[in-house]
């Protein structure tokens, strides 16, 4: 590659990532904040609260601000770091500066191992809540997935200002629901209206066991489950590569992530213990649906599988998103297949989100082969994608601040605070929810495919490694 390629950064005092050349600045602030805050909500908390509700009760509410904490504290790093040196490249671009070729190379491939199964996941999900609707029950479950897969993968290809203003209006639908129903249930509560014979308040949680209803031991190893409730906050940082102005926009986006986990995650499980028993809460159904079915609000199933239904489409439009923007800065340095660097005349990476997309057609042959298990089996490897992902960043931003010691490089007036003392918590936490996975069947699966993905980065690696371009990243002009 030549030096031709390499273009000095225009921010920071960082290197220069020849990954983010030829992208437009079509991100505005409203399009960056609500991928941010759509990141941080989607069926984890539309469908999996129900479940966890009825599993540990209103200490569900504390795993969820535990997690949601730790999850700022990924975030924020990425955001320093993002002040440091945009990129596209993200999160493989800063481990490429302060991991090496290496840590870059599996940081890409398990993202792109993460979000390629979690676009099956996606897919699948999708199908499943079209098919709530009787008059799509007749069409087969891959047919569904297939249909959804090819109008994300056309309008991703259009451009990004196409996918902004699709994540947009996705989030919009998220975070309109959440705030109708918070409204109809404070409203409930301070009115005193009787749901299934029971007056909504604190009573609720006091006369059923208190806070701890099943003791502490479901909250712990409900951990690992709920952390993938924000497997998604990171995507902000892919986005910041492609927007006009990051050091004013991307703190405010940040920061707003932690309130917004406050309110809607917390704020929402507290809420729904103060209407209904924990234990009226299902596994198998939305708990906002039980609330709503229960007070006689007509169409209400209609209506929040309708939002799930967006949140899956969302989380499929940012994993091909992101993927094609992270396998481009791979193979510009040799590392991924040399079509995902290709881009189209709208500034789109689409020869990685196409790669992304073949993967998830093979979920389309999951869905016809086996219906019923598709969405378990793929999501055992996307837990693994997202931890993997995750603990690269808070590696990345913790060497960044000891080249900040030493004088190499300074750090933004935006940082994590508390380092290193933050990382290495986190980093800890991180671990926690991997040894939590040995607790839980699915996780138990999860880990024995461990062994299989470490072999498979080892050959990969081995395979690449002579064609790795080491130029790609190179100290920026003074």
């Amino acid at each position: 590659m030549s030096d031709q390629t390499l273009q000095p950064s225009q921010r920071g005092d960082g290197p220069a990532d020849a990954g983010d050349t030829g992208y437009s600045k079509s991100l505005k602030a409203r399009h960056i904040n609500m991928i941010a805050i759509g990141g941080a909500i989607g069926t984890g908390l539309f469908l999996g609260a129900g479940g966890r509700l009825a599993q540990a009760g209103p200490s569900l509410a504390i795993a969820y601000a535990v997690c949601g904490l730790f999850a700022f504290f990924v975030v924020r790093s990425l955001g320093e770091l993002i002040l440091h040196r945009p990129s596209s490249g993200s999160f493989v671009s800063y481990a490429r500066e302060f991991m090496g070729e290496k840590g870059a190379y599996t940081a890409g491939w398990m993202h792109f191992l993460n979000w390629s199964t979690t676009g099956i996941a996606d897919i699948t999900a999708i199908a499943l809540y079209v098919h709530y609707w009787s008059a799509f029950t007749p069409i087969p479950q891959w047919v569904l997935a297939l249909i959804a897969l090819a109008i994300v993968l056309t309008l991703n290809l259009v451009s990004v200002k196409l996918f902004g203003e699709l994540e947009f209006w996705f989030a919009i639908i998220k975070v309109a629901a959440l705030v109708l129903f918070m409204v109809i249930g404070i409203f409930l509560l301070v009115t005193q209206h009787p749901i299934d014979g029971n007056f909504p308040g604190p009573q609720l949680i006091t006369d059923h066991r208190g806070i701890f209803p099943a003791g502490v031991i479901p909250l712990v190893l409900l951990m690992q489950g709920v952390v993938f409730a924000y497997a998604s906050v990171e995507l902000v940082g892919v986005a910041a590569g492609e927007t006009e102005n990051p050091a004013k926009i991307m703190p405010k986006a940040i920061n707003s992530i932690m309130w917004r986990i406050g309110v809607f995650y917390v704020g929402s499980v507290v809420l729904l213990a103060m209407l209904m028993p924990w234990d009226g809460y299902s596994k198998g159904e939305s708990p906002f649906v039980t609330v709503l079915s229960h007070i006689g609000v007509p169409y209400a199933g209609d209506v929040m599988n309708l939002v799930v239904l967006t949140a899956a489409m969302s989380s499929l439009n940012s994993g091909l998103y992101s993927t094609g923007r992270i396998l481009r800065s791979m193979s510009m340095a040799g590392s991924a297949p040399k079509f995902t660097a290709v881009m189209n005349k709208n500034s789109v990476p689409y020869g990685g989100i196409l790669l992304t997309s073949a993967v998830c057609v093979t979920g389309v042959g999951l869905n016809y082969l086996v219906p019923a298990e598709a969405f378990e089996i793929v999501l055992n490897f996307a837990s693994i994608g997202i931890l993997a992902t995750w603990g690269v960043i808070v590696v990345c931003h913790l060497l960044f601040v000891r080249k900040a010691q030493r004088g190499e490089v300074t750090r933004p007036g935006y940082r994590l605070p508390f380092s290193p003392f933050t990382e290495i918590v986190t980093l800890a936490f991180l671990a926690s929810v991997v040894i939590l996975m040995a607790f839980d069947e699915i996780g138990r699966i999860t880990l024995m495919a461990l062994p299989l993905i470490i072999i498979a980065l080892v050959i990969g690696w081995f395979r690449v490694r002579k064609q790795i371009d080491t130029s790609v990243l190179e100290k920026a002009d003074a």
